[in-house]
């Protein structure tokens, strides 16, 4: 990918996708504006360290209102957007207005500003959800009707003014950083463990568990494409039961042995999507080892503890 001629806009860049999609953009030497609505780069300056989070240039807004992204496009030359701005499910569930507000609204924002500029922004990749499947097919949650509703709006752009994108589907993003929504359960389990606190994971039966990093860089590759059109792509990262999960967390710190506990119902999610598309696209599509990478994120826990910036406070009670 040739970052050298190009600007991408992140939204919702101090979320946990959107933290690690920075990180990789910089590391690739691309010129990034991070945009949340009060972007701090706390998880960005773990990830990337002081001295490079001051390569990125930063914008404040709310990504629904309007008018803001067609500024922060025409201010910055911006070439590529990637749009992982929204609310989780129980966030969306707590308040579906402000839920549609945020991942309605603030999507078709993105693609209209992209509209405008069309001679200027040449991609959008968005972050749709393994969520519109749910079950027999339907989503079962507001959240996956959302991202119904966005997959079908790059649809209608791409066909009525002709703005191509690209949305992915993760499943369960696990890593650093991840600690808001339903699926971030594994990743509080390994926080919890470091901590040597007890967690309950709220669920049961297999899930699909995606590597940050991995889906950041594969979100990275698409974000730097002239694709045609207005592709979705599932991905695919480790299909595991999450008593999986917990083995391997007491494996790798086995003084967590009892800590960890899960209920038996499972995520009305088919773990079992093909990502066979997206490969045919890409060929390599990152995929750590999951070992390896629960590994690496419970390190990460442990420079967080060691210097006094890893609090059980901020484990929710499942």
């Amino acid at each position: 990918m040739r970052v050298d001629s190009d600007c991408f806009l992140v939204t919702g860049s101090d979320g946990c996708l959107g933290s690690w999609v920075v990180k990789n953009l910089v590391e690739r030497g691309a010129r990034c504006i991070a945009l949340d609505l009060d972007p701090q780069a706390l998880r960005l300056r773990e990830l990337l360290g002081e001295e490079r989070v001051g390569e990125v240039s930063f914008a404040a807004g709310d990504v629904a209102a309007q008018g803001l992204l067609e500024a922060v496009v025409e201010t910055h030359a911006v070439t590529r957007i990637v749009h992982l701005a929204a609310l989780q499910i129980p966030l969306v569930a707590a308040d579906p207005t402000r839920g549609a507000h945020v991942n309605v609204v603030g999507t078709v924002r993105v693609f209209d500003a992209a509209r405008a500029y069309h001679d200027q922004v040449r991609s959008v990749v968005y972050a749709s959800s393994a969520a519109v499947f749910g079950t027999g097919g339907r989503p079962g949650t507001l959240y996956g009707v959302f991202k119904v509703c966005n997959e079908e709006t790059a649809r209608v752009f791409w066909d009525d003014f002709g703005v191509a994108s690209a949305g992915v589907r993760p499943w369960a993003l696990y890593g650093y950083g991840r600690d808001q929504g339903l699926t971030a359960a594994p990743t509080h389990a390994m926080k919890a463990a470091v901590l040597g606190v007890p967690y309950r994971i709220p669920f049961g039966g297999r899930l699909d568990l995606q590597y940050a990093d991995d889906v950041a860089r594969t979100v990275v590759e698409l974000a730097g494409l002239d694709n045609q059109g207005a592709e979705v792509y599932n991905l695919r990262g480790s299909v595991v039961s999450v008593g999986d999960v917990v083995a391997v967390i007491e494996r790798l710190r086995p003084e967590s042995r009892g800590l960890l506990s899960h209920d038996e119902e499972p995520l009305p999610i088919d773990p079992e999507l093909d990502d066979a598309p997206l490969r045919s696209l890409l060929g390599a599509v990152p995929r750590r080892d999951f070992g390896a990478a629960v590994a690496e994120t419970l390190d990460t826990f442990e420079r967080l503890k060691a210097r006094g910036q890893l609090s059980a406070a901020d484990i929710p009670v499942a």
